[in-house]
C-alpha cells in the first residue's frame, strides 16, 4: 500500500495554490520555434496576471530541475505585490514544447529568443522594459536574454545560484564531491534510481531530508514522475547547453547586476560566484545566503525575497515606453 503513495500531486497543489493566491494564472502560446526552420513552431506554457500590467514586469526564469512552480513558489507571493510577475515553462520543461524530434535542441540562446518572444506577445509588454531573475540554467537563460537584448529592453537582473563560467572542470570538480561511482554529471542530474535520486539532495540541500522520510519508494516515484517520464526530452535538453563552450562568452553587461549565492552550493561552489563577479568587471552585486545551499529561494526565502526585492526596488527606473 505504501508503494502507491504520491506526494508530486500534492506539491503541484500546493504549488499552483501559492502562485493563484499569488493573481496568477497559467496560459500558454504557440510562438515561433527559433532554431526550426521555416513553419516550426514551439508552445510557451507560463503564469502571469490577466490582462495588461499595471506594475513593473519580472520575469521569473527557473532551473534544470523540478517543476517552475515549484522552485519560484515561495517568491510569487511577495514579488507580486510590487511587480507583474510572469513566470514561463522554459521550452522541453512543463507544458512548454518544441519539436525536439525534428530540431536541434535549445540553447540558452534560443530559449532565450523565445522568452524575448513571449513577452512581446504578452498583453501590454511589447517592447516593455522589464527586470530578470533566473536560477541555475535558469540564470544561463537570464544573463544571454539581457545581453542579447539590451538596458532598453531588459533591466535590472539577478542571477541565483548560476555558474555563467561552468567547465569541464567544474563537472569533474562535481562528481569528486559527490564520491566514488559515479560515470557522468547527467546520472546525478537526471537519476534514474533512488540512491542518484538522494546523492542530489545531499548535494543540492545544506539540510538534506533525513533518509528516514526519503524511502526508495517515495524516490522511485518522484524519479518516475520527474525525470523518467521526460528522460528522452531532458537529454535532449542538456545536449543543447553552451555553457562551458566558445559559444557562450561571459562579458559584462550594462544593466545593473545582483548574483545571489548559497554558502553550502555544492552543485556550483561559493567560489564560482565570486568568479562570475570578476568577470562582469566586479560591478555586480554579490549577496551570499547563509546556511543554503542550490536553491537558497527555498531554503531560506525570507532571506532571499528580501535581498531581491531590495535590489530590485532600488534598480528599477521609470520605464520611458511607458
Amino acid at each position: 500500500m505504501g508503494g502507491s503513495l504520491s506526494l508530486v500531486p500534492v506539491l503541484d497543489y500546493f504549488a499552483r495554490r501559492d502562485f493563484l493566491a499569488a493573481g496568477l494564472r497559467p496560459n500558454a502560446v504557440t510562438l515561433p520555434y527559433p532554431d526550426g526552420g521555416a513553419g516550426a513552431t514551439c508552445t510557451v506554457h507560463y503564469w502571469a496576471p490577466p490582462g495588461e500590467p499595471r506594475l513593473p514586469p519580472l520575469l521569473l526564469v527557473h532551473g534544470f530541475g523540478p517543476r517552475a512552480t515549484w522552485q519560484w513558489r515561495c517568491q510569487v507571493g511577495p514579488l507580486s505585490r510590487h511587480f507583474h510577475v510572469v513566470v514561463p515553462d522554459l521550452l522541453g520543461f512543463g507544458g512548454s514544447t518544441y519539436p525536439f524530434e525534428t530540431a536541434p535542441p535549445p540553447s540558452e540562446a534560443t530559449q532565450a529568443a523565445t522568452l524575448a518572444a513571449l513577452l512581446d506577445a504578452l498583453p501590454g509588454m511589447e517592447g516593455r522594459r522589464v527586470a530578470a531573475a533566473g536560477t541555475s540554467y535558469g540564470g544561463f537563460v537570464a544573463y544571454w536574454l539581457a545581453r542579447a537584448a539590451g538596458a532598453g529592453r531588459v533591466g535590472p537582473v539577478v542571477i541565483a545560484s548560476s555558474d555563467l563560467l561552468k567547465t569541464a572542470a567544474d563537472d569533474r570538480g562535481f562528481l569528486k564531491r559527490a564520491g566514488e561511482g559515479w560515470s557522468g554529471v547527467d546520472q546525478i542530474l537526471l537519476p534514474a534510481e533512488p540512491a542518484a535520486m538522494r546523492k542530489l539532495l545531499e548535494l543540492a540541500s545544506y539540510r538534506p531530508p533525513p533518509r528516514a522520510m526519503t524511502p526508495d519508494f517515495l524516490l522511485r516515484d518522484f524519479i518516475q514522475k520527474l525525470f523518467t517520464e521526460n528522460r528522452e526530452r531532458l537529454v535532449h535538453l542538456l545536449k543543447g547547453i553552451t555553457v562551458g563552450t566558445e559559444k557562450f562568452q561571459v562579458t559584462p553587461i550594462p544593466q545593473d547586476v545582483l548574483i545571489v549565492w548559497g554558502d553550502h552550493d555544492q552543485l556550483f561552489p561559493l567560489e564560482k560566484a565570486f568568479a562570475v563577479q570578476r568577470s562582469l568587471n566586479g560591478s555586480a552585486r554579490l549577496e551570499v545566503v547563509k546556511k543554503t545551499g542550490h536553491a537558497p529561494q527555498l531554503e531560506d526565502p525570507a532571506r532571499f525575497n528580501k535581498v531581491m526585492l531590495d535590489f530590485l526596488l532600488a534598480a528599477h527606473k521609470p520605464d520611458p515606453s511607458v
